[in-house]
C-alpha cells in the first residue's frame, strides 16, 4: 500500500506541474505534505520531514553556499570574458567535430573530486558559452558534460557516496579508484557522445539552439584582447578542485583514503580546506579579485556580477530544496527500510549473483528514495548480510561497491534533486527531462553493471 501511495503522489506532482502549470517548488512541497499524510506519518513529525533537518533543511544546508557561490564564480568569469576566452580556445584546439570529447574530458577530470552539483554550477556557464560560439544546442554538449560528472559521482572516490560505500563494505579505496576509473570512463563515453546521437533522434525538440537560458544568465561576446587569459580563466573556474585534489592525494598517500583515528594538524588543515563550502568560499574570494580588479573592472561591476549570479541560482536552489522535502518524507517514513526487507536472503551465492543483488537493491532504493547517496549507503546494510554468508576477496568487495554505485544512479526522476537541476539548467520541460536525464542516468547504471559483470566473470 505504501508503494501505491508513492505512485499516487508522484502522479499528483506531475499533474500539478504539467497540467496546472503550478510552480515546481510549490508543487514539490505540496506533494511532500500529501505523501506524508497518505503514508500515515505522525503529524508532529511531518513538518521536520518536509521542511526541517530531515527534508529541505537537510538537502540545502551548506549546499546553499555551494550553489550560490558557484553561481557567482561562474558569473564573474563570464562577465569578465573568461568563459568566452575558454570557448574560443577550445573551439580552436579541438574543432567543432570534437567539441563533445573536449567537454567530456574536461568534465570528467573535474568530476573526479568535485561533487555533482558544484561541477554543474561551475561548468554550465563555460559549456553554454562554447555551445553559443559553436552554434550548437547546449544539450548537444551538456549531455557529455553531465555523463562525465555523474559517472565520476557514482563510481570514484573521493566522491561522497562511493567513499562511504567502500568504507562501510571494507573495500580497498585505492583498488576501487583504479577499477572505478575503467568503469566510469566507459560509462561516460556511452552515456555521453554515443547517447547524444540517440537522444537527438527520439527527443529532437529538446535540442534547440538558445542564446539565453534563465538559470545560466546572459552570455555576451567580448574583445579577446581585453579578456583574461585562458589559463587564468580555467584556474578561476576550477579553483575549488585544487583543494580537493590535494586533499585526495594526501589522504590516499598518508592513510589509504580513510580518516585516521588521530589525525595530525596537517591532515586537519587539508581536510578543512577541501570541504566544499570552504573551498567555494576561498575560490569566490580569488575570483572576485582575479575577474574584478585584476581585469580592471570596478567593484561596482563585480557587485553586479555577484547579484546576477545569485539571481541565476536562486530558483534552482528552491527547487533542490523542494526535492529534498519529498526525499525527507520518503526517508523518514521508513520506505527505504521496507525495500531492504524485501531482499533478505541466505545461502551460497556466486560472485555474479552477489553483484547483481547489490545493483538491484541500490536500484530499488534509488527509485523510491531519490538520493543516490542515501540509496547507496542504505544498500550497504542489506548487502553486508549477503557478504557475511559468502566468502569474498578484495576485488569482489570493490566490484560490489561499484555495483551499488551503478544501481544508485538508475532512473532519476522527480524525487531526485538532480532531475530538477538538469531541467532548469537546460531549460527543458518535465517530459523532456524524463526523456533525456532519466534515460541518461539509466544508461550509466546499466552500462556500469555490464562492465562490472564482465570484470567479475573474468577476474573473480
Amino acid at each position: 500500500m505504501e508503494f501505491v501511495m508513492l505512485f499516487v503522489s508522484i502522479l499528483l506532482l506531475l499533474v500539478l506541474i504539467t497540467k496546472f502549470k503550478l510552480n515546481t517548488f510549490v508543487s514539490l512541497v505540496i506533494t511532500a505534505f500529501v505523501l506524508a499524510l497518505l503514508l500515515g506519518m505522525n503529524p508532529s513529525k511531518i513538518p521536520d520531514a518536509v521542511l526541517g533537518s530531515q527534508g529541505m533543511g537537510n538537502i540545502l544546508g551548506s549546499n546553499a553556499v555551494i550553489f550560490i557561490f558557484g553561481g557567482m564564480i561562474g558569473r564573474l568569469v563570464a562577465d569578465a570574458g573568461g568563459s568566452y576566452r575558454i570557448a574560443k580556445t577550445l573551439i580552436a584546439w579541438f574543432g567543432l567535430k570534437r567539441l563533445q570529447w573536449a567537454v567530456l574530458l574536461a568534465s570528467f577530470i573535474i568530476g573526479i573530486s568535485m561533487i555533482f552539483g558544484v561541477g554543474m554550477v561551475l561548468l554550465i556557464p563555460i559549456v553554454f558559452a562554447v555551445a553559443i560560439e559553436a552554434g550548437v544546442p547546449l544539450l548537444y554538449l551538456g549531455i557529455s558534460m553531465t555523463a562525465a560528472l555523474s559517472s565520476a559521482q557514482g563510481f570514484l572516490p573521493p566522491q561522497p557516496a562511493p567513499t562511504a560505500v567502500a568504507s562501510q563494505l571494507g573495500a580497498n579505496v585505492g583498488l576501487m579508484l583504479i577499477v572505478g576509473l575503467v568503469v566510469s570512463i566507459i560509462t561516460a563515453i556511452v552515456a555521453g557522445p554515443v547517447y547524444t546521437k540517440l537522444a537527438q533522434k527520439f527527443a529532437p525538440d529538446a535540442f534547440q539552439f538558445k542564446e539565453h537560458i534563465e538559470a545560466v544568465g546572459e552570455v555576451k561576446e567580448y574583445d579577446l584582447d581585453k579578456s583574461p587569459s585562458f589559463g587564468l580563466s580555467v584556474l578561476t573556474s576550477v579553483f575549488p578542485l585544487i583543494f580537493m585534489i590535494i586533499a585526495t592525494v594526501y589522504k590516499l598517500v598518508v592513510s589509504g583514503g580513510k580518516a585516521p583515528a588521530h589525525p595530525d594538524m596537517v591532515y586537519r588543515v587539508i581536510d578543512f580546506l577541501a570541504n566544499p563550502a570552504v573551498a567555494m568560499t576561498i575560490s569566490l574570494i580569488f575570483a572576485i579579485f582575479a575577474m574584478g580588479p585584476g581585469q580592471k573592472r570596478s567593484m561596482k561591476d563585480v557587485e553586479a556580477s555577484l547579484t546576477e549570479g545569485l539571481n541565476s541560482v536562486a530558483g534552482i536552489l528552491l527547487i533542490v530544496g523542494g526535492g529534498g522535502a519529498l526525499r525527507g518524507v520518503l526517508v523518514t517514513s521508513g520506505m527505504s527500510n521496507q525495500i531492504a526487507h524485501l531482499f533478505q536472503s541466505s545461502g551460497s551465492m556466486s560472485p555474479i549473483s552477489i553483484v547483481l543483488f547489490a545493483w538491484a537493491v541500490a536500484s530499488l532504493l534509488r527509485i523510491a528514495v531519490g538520493s543516490a547517496t542515501v540509496a547507496g549507503i542504505t544498500a550497504v546494510g542489506v548487502v553486508n548480510g549477503i557478504l557475511a554468508a559468502n566468502p569474498h576477496g578484495d576485488l569482489l568487495l570493490v566490484l560490489v561497491a561499484l555495483a551499488i554505485g551503478a544501481g544508485s544512479l538508475i532512473a532519476s526522476h522527480v524525487n531526485d534533486a538532480g532531475f530538477w537541476i538538469f531541467k532548469e539548467y537546460f531549460d527543458l520541460t518535465v517530459k523532456q527531462t524524463f526523456q533525456i536525464w532519466t534515460v541518461l542516468e539509466t544508461v550509466i547504471s546499466v552500462t556500469g553493471l555490464i562492465v562490472i559483470l564482465i570484470i567479475t566473470a573474468l577476474f573473480v
